[in-house]
């Protein structure tokens, strides 16, 4: 077997749009995905999961409807399973998402900004 590291740097050179997470590796049921965002997302809850955002770049907003939390580089945020958010970036950002593998990104809204969920880089 051939062991190597993952760069998380290199990964996230390899796109450039935002709103698409990309899986980086799998752990047990687990995917961790690299995505840039910039922008409003759509509001979505997860009925069956957390969901976790580390923040490896930049600064980001995530807003509930009733609060909001700020998250800045080197910071992670777990949304509890269920819970209606809204993810929000003024500039891009650079995130590190960890979740049950075949998660859609927009949960249970769906529409434009739904993305592969099966995407590898």
């Amino acid at each position: 077997m051939t062991y190597s590291t993952i760069n998380l740097q290199d990964k996230l050179n390899k796109f450039s749009e935002h709103w698409s997470p990309k899986i980086i590796a799998r752990m047990n049921d687990y995917h961790f995905k690299l995505v840039k965002i910039q922008g409003d997302f759509v509001w979505h809850s997860h009925a069956e999961t957390d969901e976790v955002f580390i923040v490896l770049e930049g600064e980001m907003r995530i807003e509930f409807r009733d609060g909001k939390v700020d998250l800045h580089a080197n910071e992670m945020f777990v949304v509890p399973k269920g819970i209606e958010h809204r993810p929000y970036a003024g500039q891009e950002c650079k995130i590190l998402l960890i979740e049950p593998a075949g998660t859609v990104n927009t949960g249970n809204a769906g529409g434009e900004l739904t993305a592969d969920n099966d995407t590898w880089i």
